[in-house]
């Protein structure tokens, strides 16, 4: 049976409602992979092992998790904005497009800030499914407020072209390198049908046997929960991804986008041939990402439910 979010909320719980008689001080300075050592140690061990079980019953569970944080990151930065729950004052992220069903996997009760736990979870993910670790940046503090509009405008579009990815990204800071390697973390998970079917039917970039397979499975109308992995291992942290790229088989418009004619084709080429200088690349990608607009010092708060703001 499928680890469901309802048992991953409550793992979580537990495991840190032991934490909540520690405080950490406000750390002015900056992120550092240090920040939990002396005031709560046990906390990356912990989600670890939430993670591992979790993607052991699940294995697309680690591919949700990866994308939360990239997700949360895009939208005002990484402040686990993404978690919080409508109200009326709050209009959710969860409610925006590309967020819609993803995000209740990943929730926590404890000192530890929601936006940390997702930064953790998405290296644990990552690192269980065969991927590359890295040392995390810790000591963020949540938003108590969401933006569903910003979501909508500021998050990559699976229709997106090389330059609107490309401006995308650098809003963030972020440059081509980085686009091409973390679009590599379509290396793992699945899309819906109503993701790519205009793909399938309408791009000219896309072989042809690939398309006829896409085709049996999504037709022009209904069916649009169905699903395609979005390489030929998506329980798998690989390089297929880029392989598939040169082959004309990326699910996605914007994955195709990546080697299209384009300034990113010899970054794709390299990592298709190179693992390991995907591997590299995707981990410092992850830490520059995992540094847009963070709240730190007094900033924010460190909600008691990541769903609802104290």
């Amino acid at each position: 049976m499928a680890f469901s979010s309802l048992n991953f909320f409550r793992a979580l719980l537990l495991l840190f409602l032991a934490t909540s008689a520690f405080s950490t001080r406000p750390y002015k300075e900056g992120l550092t992979p240090h920040f939990y050592d002396y005031a709560c140690p046990q906390a990356l061990p912990a989600i670890k092992h939430v993670v591992e079980a979790a993607v052991q019953q699940e294995r697309r569970m680690g591919a949700s998790l990866l994308r939360l944080h990239f997700h949360d990151c895009f939208v005002n930065g990484c402040d686990a904005s993404i978690l919080l729950d409508p109200s009326p004052t709050i209009d959710s992220e969860k409610l925006a497009f590309p967020n819609n069903n993803s995000v209740d996997k990943a929730c926590g009760y404890s000192l530890v800030s929601c936006a940390d736990i997702l930064a953790i979870a998405a290296r644990d993910s990552v690192v269980a499914l065969g991927g590359p670790s890295w040392e995390v940046q810790l000591g963020r503090r949540d938003s108590t407020r969401a933006s569903r509009t910003t979501a909508n405008t500021d998050i990559p579009a699976p229709n997106m072209d090389l330059p609107s990815l490309i401006s995308t990204f650098q809003k963030q800071g972020l440059n081509t390198r980085d686009l091409v390697a973390l679009s590599g973390a379509h290396t793992i998970g699945f899309a819906q049908c109503r993701v790519f079917r205009n793909r399938t039917y309408n791009d000219a970039n896309m072989a042809a046997d690939f398309a006829g397979s896409l085709q049996s499975l999504c037709l022009r109308t209904g069916e649009d929960s169905n699903l395609a992995g979005l390489d030929p291992s998506p329980a798998q942290f690989d390089a297929l991804y880029f392989h598939n790229l040169l082959a004309q088989k990326g699910l996605l418009h914007s994955d195709q986008a990546l080697y299209s004619g384009g300034s990113t084709d010899e970054l794709v080429k390299t990592y298709s041939d190179d693992a390991e200088a995907f591997w590299d690349d995707f981990a410092k990608s992850m830490i520059k990402m995992g540094n847009i607009k963070p709240l730190i010092g007094n900033q924010g708060q460190i909600r008691l439910n990541c769903r609802t703001v104290n």
